[in-house]
C-alpha cells in the first residue's frame, strides 16, 4: 500500500478525533451511572475524560487504523461501561435509570459536533481563517464523526444503546419477541456497518451537519 504522507496525516488525525469522540460517549454513561447512585464506573476509573480509561485495542484502535487504511473512514467502538442498575437512586425505575445511561453517550457525541460545529463557524466568521485550509477541513471532519456515532449508536440493536432505549419503549406483549431478536444483535450490527444500511446512519448524520452549519451560518454571517 503507497500511501502518502497527507494520507497518513489524515488517517492520524481522524483516528485521533475518533478516539476522542469515543472517549467522551463512554465518559457519559459513567457520568450518569454515578449520578444515579453507581459506583461502579468510578471505581473502575471511567469517571475521566482520559481516552486511555476508554479505549478497546480492538474497537478504539486496531479497526479504525485499518479501515481508515482501507479508505472506509475512521469508525470504532470504546471499551463498554459495566453497570449496576440495582444500585441506581428508587427515584427512577431501573428500567428509567437504563434508558438514562444508554442516551447519556450519544448525548455526547451530538454535544460535542455542535460544539465543534460553533467553533468551526466562529472562527470563519471572525477571518481567522477561511474556509479552504486543512484546520477547517479537519473541523468539519470531527463534527460528522460525532453525528455519525450519535446516529449509529442509536441504531434500535443491541449491544448499541438504542437497543436498550427500544427495550424501555416496547410494549411488555413484544418484549420476548424483541429479546429474542436481540441475541442476533452483533451480528445485526455488523450487516448495519456495510452497505446499503449504513445509509440508516451515515445519511442522517450528513443531513444533520448540513443543517447545523446552515444554521450557524444564518446566527454568524
Amino acid at each position: 500500500m503507497d500511501l502518502s504522507a497527507e494520507q497518513i496525516r489524515d488517517v492520524l488525525i481522524n483516528v485521533l478525533t475518533l478516539v476522542v469522540s469515543v472517549a467522551l460517549h463512554e465518559f457519559g454513561h459513567a457520568f450518569v451511572a454515578d449520578r444515579l447512585g453507581d459506583d461502579t464506573p468510578r471505581r473502575q476509573g471511567r469517571l475521566t475524560l482520559n481516552p486511555v480509561a476508554h479505549a478497546d485495542p480492538i474497537g478504539t484502535l486496531a479497526l479504525p487504523l485499518i479501515a481508515s487504511f482501507s479508505g472506509f473512514g475512521a469508525f470504532g467502538w470504546g471499551k463498554p461501561v459495566q453497570v449496576q442498575p440495582q444500585q441506581f437512586t428508587r427515584r427512577f425505575s431501573v428500567a428509567t435509570g437504563n434508558l438514562m445511561v444508554a442516551i447519556a453517550g450519544p448525548t455526547m457525541n451530538l454535544l460535542l459536533g455542535t460544539f465543534i460545529a460553533i467553533v468551526h463557524v466562529a472562527l470563519l466568521a471572525n477571518h481567522v481563517f477561511d474556509n479552504g485550509p486543512l484546520v477547517g477541513t479537519y473541523l468539519a471532519k470531527a463534527v460528522y464523526i460525532n453525528y455519525l456515532l450519535f446516529f449509529f449508536n442509536l441504531v434500535p440493536v443491541a449491544p448499541l444503546d438504542g437497543g436498550t432505549v427500544l427495550q424501555r419503549f416496547v410494549p411488555y406483549r413484544h418484549r420476548a419477541t424483541v429479546d429474542k431478536v436481540m441475541v442476533y444483535g452483533p451480528f445485526i450490527v455488523l450487516l448495519v456497518i456495510l452497505p446499503p444500511l449504513n445509509k440508516i446512519f451515515l445519511v442522517p448524520a450528513r443531513f444533520l451537519g448540513e443543517h447545523v452549519y446552515q444554521a450557524l451560518g444564518a446566527l454568524f454571517f
